[in-house]
């Protein structure tokens, strides 16, 4: 989610509870005081829904499904004003009256405003960061089309309707924007997107005109020409003043980094403390791996290896087992197929009954990561998750494409499709979206959700879905090493100076990522910061959350049991998460 589209994450709160279903945590018992918080959370969901219309269809919240985000002063003014007065409303309740459930919604709701505070105010994304001015343009036409939460002549009513609206969303991007303070490599990669939002138009709205009649229908081809029109201008803008203007710094600095970190990860956790626990965790991976390589490939008798060409030419092995250029999503259904299949009859969770489908990464989000799970909004209750995977470019030479289908072999799609799919986001999410409080479905911790699909990889493989494959085995571990190198890449990157060939080097050769995977990981890691970390943090909380789980509930302890249970908190920090499962106090 980008810098800015993240302040309307409250855009669904709500005081009205989402009723108990099955497999799901039920609705605990209100204490007194969460009277007035729920009456806090209705207040918040209209003013963020007012103010970020095109996250609140995202969520589920279609009220103003024909407007526009404002990212004005005065749109920035009256965001400011709306979230000081919820921090005021919220200071002034007793936390320790609320019942477990409403504390930890409460903390939950403290730090999304200080966050979201900290990125309008003090980082000022809205004038410097261009990508989410497109994430908003591109996702206000996506994520109307995309799925059937209503009819679709009101959706394409409503497209027509932001369509027209848009050459105000860029003109107050190009105002608002500082050449001075824009990175190139934020101003390049927009570059690259900015088409992508007509091809929305083109591809998901047009083909289905004839849906309306003639009035409309001609109101829905003005406002197509109408984009096309001002993506072109803004296309022209982008690539003859932002990009040879940009001048600014992409790295955010240590003082930044470490107020956006707390905040991002909701924990004390130091910069200091992730680096020393990641660079330990890579000495042990790196030695498991050395010793299932030793399994695989043996040297010549004249030769003596090093754990590295080891490990490397173990995985030589799995990367011969490759899709074909144009067949990535045919092996990802087949992967999906095969890990929903697993998961039920080893009865690891309960399953999610709303679809999942594997579609190509829509062009307007392309160039950041390889692929995403874009699961429906708490209230859009059935609608299908999208396991987004982005296709190969087409200007790709053949060397870069085999470099891309090395690191994305057959093992490795599995453990992609593992951690967004099932049962990673898809399940964890679909769960999530069913917790009765409306406010704990909206928000979630990047932590909880990243962690979760990260254990779930390890989970499965411990589970035996590859059997005794070691191959299986040694591609999940080097996904384990890009978990961790996420970690030191992120704060090294933005704190420590790190160059890009010294980024290269810890990828290609410390965790052996190909060099397409670890040139996009360079592009990720220069245009986000206080992201990567959570995959890291959340994967070894929530392992350390099942071995105390396996530890209390002894010979009572089964993985659909916890894993449900776990599961069923919602997506709040690791912490509280532990804290509700064991009955302790909320800290």
């Amino acid at each position: 989610m980008s810098e800015i589209s993240r302040r309307a994450t409250l855009a669904l709160l709500s005081a009205t509870a989402l009723s108990p279903v099955a497999g799901c945590a039920t609705a605990p018992e209100a204490a007194p005081a969460d009277q007035s918080f729920e009456g806090l959370s209705a207040r918040a969901l209209d003013a963020m829904a007012r103010q970020s219309p095109v996250y609140a269809t995202q969520l589920g919240d279609h009220r103003f499904d024909a407007e526009l985000d404002d990212f004005s002063e005065a749109g920035r003014r009256s965001s400011a004003a709306t979230r000081r007065a919820l921090q005021a409303e919220l200071g002034a309740i007793d936390k320790t009256r609320l019942s477990a459930a409403g504390q930890v919604d409460a903390s939950m709701l403290a730090n999304q405003l200080s966050l979201d505070a900290w990125r309008e105010e003090t980082s000022e994304a809205w004038a410097w960061d261009p990508l989410p001015y497109n994430e908003v343009a591109g996702g206000a036409l996506y994520n109307l089309m995309a799925r059937d939460f209503a009819p679709l002549p009101e959706r394409l009513n409503n497209a027509a309707l932001r369509m027209q609206k848009l050459p105000g969303l860029f003109a107050q991007a190009r105002a608002n924007l500082d050449l001075a303070r824009v990175p190139r490599v934020h101003a390049e990669t927009l570059s690259r997107q900015n088409a992508g939002v007509v091809s929305i138009a083109e591809e998901l709205i047009l083909p289905h005109a004839d849906a309306l009649g003639p009035s409309d229908r001609a109101r829905l081809n003005a406002a197509v020409e109408t984009l096309r029109a001002s993506v072109a201008e803004h296309q022209t803008w982008i690539d003859g003043t932002l990009v040879p203007g940009a001048r600014g710094d992409f790295r955010i600095g240590a003082q930044r980094y470490d107020e956006k970190l707390a905040l991002a990860l909701n924990s004390t956790l130091s910069r200091a403390e992730i680096k020393t626990r990641a660079e330990s965790e890579i000495e042990r991976i790196r030695g498991e791996m050395a010793e299932i390589a030793g399994q695989i490939v043996t040297p010549p008798a004249n030769e003596r290896w090093t754990a590295q060409r080891m490990i490397a030419q173990a995985l030589e092995r799995a990367y011969a087992d490759r899709p074909a250029r144009n067949e990535v999503v045919q092996v990802c259904e087949a992967s999906l197929a095969r890990c929903t299949n697993f998961v039920r009859e080893h009865d690891l969770m309960t399953l999610p009954d709303a679809p999942v489908n594997v579609i190509l990464m829509p062009e307007f989000q392309r160039g950041v990561a390889v692929a995403y799970c874009d699961s429906p909004g708490a209230l859009d209750r059935g609608q299908a998750t999208f396991y987004a995977v982005s296709p190969i470019p087409d200007d790709w030479t053949d060397e870069q494409t085999a470099s891309f289908l090395k690191e994305y072999n057959n093992h490795s799609i599995q453990e992609l499709t593992v951690h967004e799919a099932m049962p990673g986001h898809y399940a964890q999410i679909w769960h999530s979206n069913r917790y009765p409080s409306t406010l704990r479905a909206a928000l979630s911790s990047g932590v909880f959700v990243e962690g979760w699909a990260c254990y779930a990889q390890d989970m499965m493989i411990a589970s035996g879905s590859a059997g005794d494959d070691l191959l299986a085995r040694l591609v999940n571990l080097k996904w384990a090493l890009r978990v961790v190198s996420n970690a030191i890449l992120d704060q090294a990157v933005h704190v420590d100076g790190m160059s890009r060939e010294e980024a290269m080097q810890l990828m290609t050769e410390t965790t052996f990522q190909q060099e397409r995977e670890a040139a996009g990981k360079w592009v990720r890691a220069s245009v986000s910061s206080a992201q990567l970390p959570t995959y890291f943090i959340g994967w070894t909380e929530h392992h350390a959350l099942r071995r105390e789980a396996e530890q209390r509930w002894g010979t009572s302890f089964t993985q659909k049991r916890y894993h449900d249970t776990v599961l069923s908190f919602g997506s709040p920090p690791v912490r509280h998460a532990r804290a509700l499962m064991f009955g302790e106090a909320i800290g």
